[in-house]
Order: structure tokens, then sequence, then C-alpha cells
């Protein structure tokens, strides 16, 4: 019985220390971090992930090929935190998906740019043009700001952050505006005049986000905060000390440099107080 007894005790043991070395990150003294990203390539999360290992802690990267898919991930539980989207486009899942994610940090703004394989300057497109713009809330109602700051449409006084073609009160050319999947605005160049492509997707799709475009979105117009992405977290673990210490690494110099090295100067990293992030995002 006595060496029953003390084989039960051990088994309750390694129970006990398999417990404690969990690999979750649900509070601060975990240090497995599983981040959900929707492309891994360039210098700037092997650069993050070397730094964090130096703080103790291990970045886990999930790679995703669908913007929908990582706020759910994270709203499952299945990573801690997701950095792939900007603050509008969060706000509009979380109404959309009845969903109570938040942003915990900021990373960086990339302008949006308008691109073509047949023409040089926006003054080249014709009547009946068709243009492609990404089709989803946020990035569709961004979309449609970027064409009418460039001269070519004029949208409605109510257009708001998350209006749609219905709101374009005046199109002197009677361009054919095509909202389709933001992935594959890149592929149908061949067969429009232009199309607005997201910073991101047109890396991935080898632009360069500066020379590229016909027509950039100005990254210093206040009109564009709502499109300064983030780090987004459950509600509740908005003060998670090691997901802010992952915040804090994506800040530092070398970080910066790498972010801007990767992307060609398009995209710019945005370092903003965690509080005004949030009102920012409250406010939409």
């Amino acid at each position: 019985m006595k060496k029953w007894f003390t084989i039960l005790l051990v088994f309750i043991a390694v129970g006990l220390l398999a417990a404690c070395g969990d690999d979750s990150a649900s509070g601060d003294g975990n240090n497995v971090v599983k981040i959900g990203v929707t492309g891994t390539d360039g210098a700037v999360w092997p650069l993050l992930k070397e730094k964090a290992k130096a703080e103790g802690i291990e970045i886990e990267l999930v790679e995703f090929s669908d913007y929908t898919l990582p706020n759910q991930a994270l709203a499952n539980g299945d990573i801690d935190l997701n950095s792939f989207q900007h603050i509008a486009f969060l706000s509009q899942f979380n109404e959309e998906n009845d969903l109570d994610l938040v942003p915990i940090g900021a990373t960086v703004i990339a302008p949006m740019g308008l691109y073509s394989e047949k023409i040089k300057d926006v003054s080249e497109i014709k009547e009946g043009d068709k243009i492609a713009i990404p089709d989803d809330p946020s990035n569709q109602a961004r979309a449609l700001k970027l064409l009418e700051s460039a001269g070519l449409i004029t949208l409605a006084d109510d257009f708001g952050l998350f209006g749609d073609p219905s709101k374009i009160v005046d199109n002197p050319l009677n361009l054919d505006i095509l909202p389709i999947v933001a992935q594959q605005t890149p592929r149908v160049l061949p067969d429009v005049a232009a199309s607005v492509i997201n910073n991101g997707v047109a890396g991935q799709a080898g632009f360069d986000p500066v020379k590229d475009p016909v027509y950039l979105e100005d990254a210093n117009d206040p009109s564009v905060l709502p499109y300064i992405n983030i780090f987004a977290a459950r509600s509740g673990d908005q003060d998670n000390a090691t997901f802010q210490k992952i915040v804090e690494l994506y800040h530092e110099e070398e970080v910066v440099k790498a972010v801007e090295a990767d992307t060609n100067g398009g995209s710019i990293v945005v370092d903003i107080a965690k509080d005004e992030l949030v009102e920012q995002f409250e406010g939409l």
C-alpha cells in the first residue's frame, strides 16, 4: 500500500509541474507568446524574436493567409496576440463578429497606393476605366478616400469611416469601381486601369510601396490615424507585462531600421501612448 501511495504522489507532483510549465501566455509571468501574422518575410520578426528571447520571452509566429482568420484565432484563444491590421479594421471586425479585441500597441502606418501596369500618372485615367479596390469595409472606405484625394471622385459629406461606393456623389469619368478581396488587388492589374493595393499586400506582390504607386496616401494627414497598424489582444490583456514588453521591443532602433529596410521605406513605425491609441480606437 505504501508503495502505491508513493507512486500516486509522484504522479500528482508531475502533473502539478506540467501545469506550471504550461505554454499559455494568459498571465504576465508566462514566456511563450503566439502571435498571428499574415507574412513572416524579412528581418523584422526574426529580430524581434531574438530581442524577446534575450528578455526571456519566446515568440511563436502563426502565419495566416487570409485577413479574416487572425482575429477569430485570437478570440478563440488559439493565439495570444496578432499583428496584421489597423485599428479601423479591428473596430469593424469586432462589430461584425461580436468580438471584444483591443489594440495594445502601435506598430506602423503603411500608406495605401494606387498601382497600375497601364498608366504612369492619375491624369491618364480615362472615361469608364475600371479601378479595383479592397472589399473589406475599412479598407474599401480608405481606398475610396484615396481616389477622392486623387481628384477622381467626390464622396458624400456623411461618408464616415466605413462608407462604400454608394456614397460616391460625383464620378465625372464614370469610373467602374470594383471591390474585390484585398489579396487579389495586385493580381487583377492586367484587367483594370489601376488598383488600390494595401501596403503589405503590395510588398508581398513584389512592388516598391514608395516608388511604384502612381498615387500615394499622405501618411502625415490626420485623417489616416485610424489606419495605424497595431498589436491586438483579447480584452483584459491590455496590461499584460509580457505583451507590453514585446510592444516596447518593437520600437527599439534596430527594429525600426529593419522595418524601413524590409518595406523599402514604405512603412513608418509609429510610437504613440497606449492610452492615446485606445482613445482613437474607441472613438471609431
